[in-house]
């Protein structure tokens, strides 16, 4: 009886140490630690820069020059833009600078042709500017040249244009207003021929400087109001009659305006 006995106590022991022994190893056993992806970096927008056109200021300087041998007076307005040391802007007050050293030369040139006449001031070269379009970054101006030669009969004005992207730093021509492909000078001879037609001007004598050349439609500016068209003096009309100018109405050029160009900012 007694060694039944123990043989139980034994078995009882036997079980009690096996399933502390399990319990012991189950709760020292590693825990399996599930895998994590690596944080995604925030990325932050960049901020894009504000147009250049918004840190300048357009201005004039002034250029004087007097001579007695020849004799003349020279006064001009070079526009300059400021506020800026960006290489587009240099890049267009170099082009302004250019462009009237070019015509003063050309100016000194005919004055050593005058003569004197008693009474004369001598030759005189006045130059004025005007900025046509409007805010933004295509900067249109043009320029009004005016000169007198001594012992000439009367002075004569001139017309010189610029058209700049200030984005770019590039000219604009005047063929990247327009679709690729469409004849655009036809089309703006033709709206010019018939509001010339309609002055007093004798425009059937002189029609010939209307035609569309390159050459005829050289001096245009981009305004609020439409493509500013300037025939020069006797281009279109006789000296006394003076330049005659014809604005363009955007909504004449709609069919061949390139959308996505220049004239973008000025279209409905």
């Amino acid at each position: 009886m007694n060694s039944k006995v123990r043989k139980i106590s034994v078995g009882i022991a036997f079980i009690i140490i096996l399933a502390v022994t399990l319990a012991c190893g189950a709760s020292s056993a590693t825990p399996t630690s599930t895998p994590t992806s690596p944080p995604t970096p925030t990325s932050h927008p960049t901020s894009t820069p504000p147009p250049l056109y918004l840190s300048i200021s357009l201005i004039s300087v002034p250029l004087n020059e007097t001579s007695q041998d020849p004799h003349y007076t020279v006064e001009a307005q070079i526009p300059s833009l400021t506020g800026s040391n960006d290489e587009r802007v240099t890049r267009f007050n170099g082009e302004m600078t250019q462009l009237t050293r070019e015509e003063i030369a050309k100016f000194k040139d005919n004055a050593r042709m005058g003569y004197a006449t008693p009474g004369s001031n001598g030759s005189s070269y006045d130059q004025k500017y005007s900025l046509l379009s409007a805010p933004g970054n295509l900067f249109s101006l043009k320029f009004d040249i005016n000169t007198y030669i001594e012992g000439a009969a009367h002075p004569s004005t001139h017309t010189r244009v610029i058209n700049y992207d200030l984005e770019a730093g590039t000219d604009i021509s005047l063929d990247q207003l327009f679709l690729p492909g469409t004849d655009y000078l036809k089309t703006i001879a033709n709206y010019c021929i018939a509001q010339l037609k309609t002055r007093p001007i004798d425009f059937v004598s002189n029609s010939a400087g209307a035609d569309p050349t390159p050459q005829n439609y050289g001096n245009w500016n981009v305004t609020p109001d439409g493509l500013l068209i300037t025939f020069d003096e006797y281009q279109v009309a006789a000296y006394a009659l003076g330049a005659q100018l014809v604005t363009i109405p955007y909504a004449e050029l709609n069919s061949i305006i390139d959308l996505n160009g220049p004239l973008k900012p000025y279209l409905p």
